[in-house]
């Protein structure tokens, strides 16, 4: 089994979970904390990326983020390569699929801290930012954990995003979940069931670690 696709996952799904990780808990601090109008509309956008079938949100990516697109253009005049069909298009895809994942559960974690708390640092002359560093971040850091973890193991398993925007390139944007799939088409099924044995322990076991985040903590046990 070659386990090359494996690791380019796993740095792919690193990258994504962090990329994810610092915008979502940012994101979700804003929409825990204000309220606008549209902010409705704002968290079902952010949202929307969990339930839009891949390859719907993997061609609006393609377009924003082509050749052809601002966005694109203007990356590879600074970079010298394009943003899709690389390993950079291959992060950005991962992103974009884990970045619901930590806006929600950051959200709902932030959301959870005693107010009073906030309040009582604010009264003490706490700056906004202090605050939020250093009395809800520190309170709601499993929620947070358990929603980037919850995004890497969404960046690991994606296809059909990765497919769109990054394509299957060997050695370059072929990741675990592709090379299951070219496995199967090409009849190496001791290679696609390898690869899926393996894909499918790393989700128990990230899930596992979900619920250890998340298990309300019983005093006197």
């Amino acid at each position: 089994m070659n386990f090359e696709p494996l690791a380019l996952s796993f740095q792919v799904a690193l990258l994504a979970a962090l990329v994810a990780g610092v915008v979502g808990v940012g994101v979700g601090g804003v929409m825990a904390r204000t309220r606008f109008v549209g902010s409705g509309l704002l968290d079902a956008l952010f949202t929307a990326p969990m339930v839009l079938p891949p390859t719907v949100l993997g061609y609006y990516l393609l377009v924003a983020l082509g050749r052809q697109s601002v966005i694109g253009q203007a990356y590879e005049q600074l970079f010298g390569s394009p943003i899709v069909f690389t390993r950079v298009g291959a992060v950005v895809a991962a992103s974009v699929a884990a970045f619901p994942f930590v806006v929600k559960n950051a959200r709902a974690a932030l959301e959870a801290v005693d107010v009073r708390l906030i309040g009582a640092a604010r009264t003490l002359g706490a700056s906004p930012a202090r605050v939020f560093f250093t009395v809800e971040l520190p309170l709601s850091v499993g929620g947070i954990a358990s929603g980037v973890t919850l995004g890497f193991a969404r960046a690991l398993g994606d296809f059909g995003v990765t497919l769109m925007v990054a394509g299957n390139i060997p050695g370059l944007t072929r990741t675990a979940s592709l090379a299951i799939y070219d496995a199967v088409e090409g009849g190496r099924d001791a290679d696609a069931a390898g690869l899926a044995a393996v894909m499918v322990a790393l989700a128990v076991g990230l899930l596992w670690s979900v619920n250890r985040l998340t298990r309300p903590r019983r005093h006197g046990f």
